[in-house]
């Protein structure tokens, strides 16, 4: 996949527009593509569907049920369990290690054991359009999980403190990897819109950092 990353900008905001269809992928020799996202608080139930994504803005999560975007890539299931699917997956929030940091917290509802291999993809959504997450540099690791058993990815975004109003998500969409159905869940991030300080919006492999 190609990597794309986020600059902000008061016309880049302006210009945005919805609609780009994100496809969720496993880890490549360059882990530089799209991948995906949320912020703190809430959980919401999985649901299956598919969809598109698009390029936007950010905001703090809550749970809510939606289905977009989609996608497969490299990667995928071990011998403990065949790939994790959507719809047997609930999603959460929560705070990450630092500020600008965001858990996205993955459990197995389902009754058998399921494992997760690379990036997903996270679109991110609010009244300007929809910005997709990058890819971060980290290696992705296969997690196996037994039923109720529970796994997160990590997604960065440059907070605003730069005083101004700048640009807010309100939700957001994870496709897990190698999946073709995604889940909406509420978020509320603020970054900033001075186009002098280009932010990116990047997001870990599942599983890292553990």
């Amino acid at each position: 996949m190609r990597t794309r990353t986020v600059r902000w900008g008061v016309s880049a905001v302006v210009l945005v527009a919805a609609g780009m269809t994100l496809t969720a992928c496993g880890p490549d020799d360059s882990p530089s593509a799209s991948g995906s996202s949320s912020s703190a608080s809430g959980a919401s139930q999985a649901t299956t569907g598919s969809g598109s994504g698009g390029s936007a803005t950010a905001g703090t999560a809550s749970g809510s049920q939606g289905s977009a975007g989609g996608g497969s890539g490299a990667g995928g299931g071990s011998a403990a369990g065949a790939a994790c699917r959507t719809a047997n997956l609930s999603f959460s929030s929560s705070g990450g290690m630092a500020e600008g940091e965001v858990l996205i917290n993955l459990k197995n509802v389902g009754s058998k054991a399921c494992s997760l291999h690379g990036f997903p993809g996270v679109d991110l959504k609010g009244r300007d359009g929809t910005v997709s997450a990058g890819r971060s540099k980290m290696a992705a690791p296969t997690v196996t999980l037994s039923a109720g058993q529970s796994t997160n990815f990590t997604l960065h975004y440059p907070p605003n403190n730069s005083g101004g109003s700048g640009v807010t998500f309100t939700s957001v969409v994870v496709t897990p990897p190698n999946e073709t159905h995604s889940h909406t869940m509420s978020l509320g991030i603020n970054v900033p819109a001075d186009s002098n300080s280009a932010p990116t919006i990047t997001v870990d492999p599942v599983g890292a950092g553990k």
